[in-house]
């Protein structure tokens, strides 16, 4: 599923508004510093020379590069604290990683979702980091870095006392979704599946928010719900303290089921920062500080392995 197709914005608004401005100067932690190591993840970053060299000179001068992102969706955008300002998140310290590596602040500013590619088109912003899709429709006003792969996921109890494995051990069991969402539609697919296979129908629950989907599982009234991968993979590591849900891993949907790339928006008119991040993000990969960040926020799966540009699948 496309990352952002089921998430919520409500209150996004509201939180961009208040914090239009947030460069996070007063505590120092919206922005990687310009000069030294960084540790992100436990691993420390420093700066390539080359790397900041190739950088667009509007961006050498001012050291910074201007990053929109909608607050909240988690693992990626988040919060410190509800009601603060301070940020957190799997986007979040892979800016900070970039930053460093680039030599440069990557200083994020809340932004409505549906704002964030008209801002970078506007030239208020240089790049975008948010969980967005990279698809071909959005590749006609801005460029992509693809760094993860997002598609559903499967949340089961802790323990997985069902063993399911797989979308197809879903069959005759009872399954928790959110309605109109792609995970349903998903789930519609895996039924029919279930019926070629001469196997009894998933009995498919559907439920108005992803919460309340969620405490049928954790009330036993189903073995399974089906999410976002990255929202279950949090979920499986937060909840309870990490004991009261798993998260299946298939080995054939590493991403998640019909997973879709999603990309750092940069703008088409700074070619050069693109190429410097994709560089910038590559060497990331290769020195294992991306394993560390999504290994942080439970979502190992869907980092590539590859950083490429403008990788859309549709």
């Amino acid at each position: 599923m496309n990352a952002r197709l089921t998430r919520r914005i409500a209150g996004a608004a509201a939180a961009a508004t208040a914090l239009t401005t947030l460069a996070a100067c007063a505590d120092g932690e919206a922005a990687a510093p310009v000069a030294g190591k960084v540790s992100v993840a436990g691993m420390k970053v420093s700066r390539d020379q080359a790397l900041h060299d190739a950088l667009p000179l509007a961006i050498k001068k001012t050291n910074t590069v201007r990053v929109a992102t909608d607050v909240p969706y988690p693992p990626f955008e988040m919060f410190v604290k509800e009601g603060g300002s301070e940020l957190t998140g799997l986007d979040y310290d892979l800016g900070r990683a970039l930053g460093a590596k680039l030599g440069v602040k990557f200083v994020f500013t809340p932004q409505k979702f549906d704002g964030i590619v008209p801002a970078l088109q506007a030239g208020k912003f240089d790049a975008a980091i948010s969980a967005i899709t990279d698809n071909k429709e959005r590749q006609r006003v801005v460029d992509f870095i693809d760094y993860s792969q997002s598609g559903s996921g499967i949340l089961v109890a802790d323990g997985n006392p069902e063993k399911i494995a797989t979308l197809d051990d879903l069959c005759d069991k009872e399954v928790a979704v959110q309605a109109a969402t792609n995970q349903l539609k998903l789930l519609m697919s895996a039924q029919a599946a279930c019926a070629k296979k001469g196997r009894g129908k998933i009995d498919i629950q559907t439920f108005p928010k992803d919460s309340d989907a969620q405490l049928a599982l954790r009330s036993g009234k189903a073995v399974a719900q089906v999410v976002t991968k990255p929202a279950a993979g949090w979920t499986a590591k937060t909840a309870d303290a990490g004991k009261a849900f798993d998260l299946v891993e298939d080995p054939a949907a590493p991403g998640g089921y019909n997973a879709s790339p999603n990309g750092i928006a940069v703008s088409k008119t700074l070619p050069q920062l693109s190429t410097a991040i994709q560089k910038a993000l590559q060497a990331l990969i290769d020195d294992g500080t991306v394993k560390k960040i999504y290994d942080k926020y439970g979502v190992a799966s869907i980092a590539v392995k590859e950083a490429t540009k403008n990788a859309a699948v549709d």
